[in-house]
């Protein structure tokens, strides 16, 4: 299945989330925003897509890396034209980040699974069938009845728990710029209120500041092992392996990483030698794609180490579903202001619906499991 054509088509739709000033996001008023859509096709017609940021597929970056090593390649040889890429990024004068990476690696496995007539989640192992959710909070905010306090985390867990059917739930402290930032004590009261609000039994983490210092950090994670906290990820500057072992060797409460640090499955490798780490994260979007994901995995496995996916999606998904040794998906960003499982503009239903129990299921669509509306993205293209 030779690929004939890549295409990357910029559209716009509506968004009710914002950016903060160190990138963080927040629920706002509806405005409009740009994403694109990534097609791969061969030379039968088949396609494989998927939605990503504009800048991640600018047509520079399509015909300097991406087009003159697929063109003319067989689509199904995901691992070869993985590594025909990656190669690149070293004299690409950092222009060839992971996200584009990610975005051909994704579409190259949606294609293949339509191809094939699967599910990528099956074609990739299939080691359950769904996958109990944790939700996800976004940040720490100061609007009113938001997630400006935590007698606010505690009613908005109380919520996602209780009614809304999740039996998990991973908060996201306060981060800068919001006042008071940050600061290890609130988080650690938010978490406290959460714990009491959820009861002994519910799986808590967190994922606090990324840049709080030795300290601040074991006195934090001395304090969620008192509330019995599943883990904590990427309290600190991830560069610093060392930093990493130097907690792991003074605390018991379960430290999980890296989230974003370069390196993809090299670099977690590394983290697991240095015993930094008793649990690997491994996004799609943060490694490179569903191909070092599963690399990660299954080195993971060798040391008897859960791989959590980091990040809500249908590859994050697909890798879940497909890996024995992980315990949740993601599902978020949540904030009492935003209905998670509404479908956007693009979409003819979300990547990841959840049922009552807490549970995602794999979809048997072949490919990703995508249900993307061509009609709004080809009439709003800009």
């Amino acid at each position: 299945m030779k690929i004939t054509d890549i295409t990357a088509l910029t559209f716009r739709h509506k968004t009710n989330t914002v950016r903060d000033s160190d990138g963080h996001g927040h629920p706002g008023p509806e405005s409009d925003t740009t994403s694109a859509l990534l097609t791969i096709t061969t030379e039968d017609g088949t396609t494989g897509h998927v939605i990503c940021r504009p800048g991640e597929v600018r047509e520079d970056l399509l015909d300097r890396f991406i087009r003159p090593n697929l063109l003319g390649q067989d689509a199904l040889c995901t691992e070869n034209l993985w590594y025909k890429v990656y190669k690149w990024q070293r004299l690409s004068g950092g222009q060839l980040l992971d996200r584009t990476l990610t975005a051909m690696d994704l579409a190259l496995w949606d294609l293949k699974g339509k191809a094939a007539g699967m599910p990528v989640w099956k074609l990739l192992g299939g080691a359950r069938p769904k996958i109990l959710a944790y939700g996800s909070t976004m940040c720490g905010d100061d609007l009113e009845n938001g997630l400006a306090t935590p007698e606010d985390y505690a009613r908005f867990a109380d919520w996602m728990v209780n009614t809304r059917g999740y039996k998990a739930v991973k908060l996201h402290g306060w981060m800068p710029p919001m006042p008071g930032a940050p600061d290890p004590k609130k988080d650690y009261k938010a978490c406290a209120a959460v714990r009491e609000a959820v009861g002994p039994d519910v799986p808590l983490m967190l994922d606090p500041h990324h840049f709080y210092t030795r300290t601040d950090t074991l006195w934090l994670a001395r304090k969620l092992a008192e509330l019995d906290f599943r883990w904590m990820e990427e309290p600190m500057e991830e560069a610093s392996i060392s930093s990493y072992k130097w907690l792991r060797d003074n605390t018991d409460l379960n430290i999980l990483g890296p989230e974003t640090m370069t390196g993809k499955h090299w670099i977690r490798g590394e983290y697991v030698k240095a015993d930094a780490i008793d649990l690997v994260r491994a996004g799609v979007w943060d490694v490179g794609g569903i191909t070092p994901a599963m690399k990660t995995a299954n080195m993971a496995e060798c040391f008897h180490m859960a791989t959590e996916m980091h990040g809500t999606g249908a590859g994050n998904l697909s890798v879940a579903l497909a890996i024995h040794n992980t315990s949740f998906y993601e599902r978020g960003l949540l904030h009492p202001f935003i209905d998670y499982d509404k479908p956007k503009e693009y979409q003819n239903r979300i990547d990841d619906e959840m049922d009552a129990d807490g549970y995602v299921h794999g979809r048997d669509d072949p490919g990703l499991g995508q249900d993307l509306n061509m009609d709004y993205i080809l009439a709003n293209q800009t």
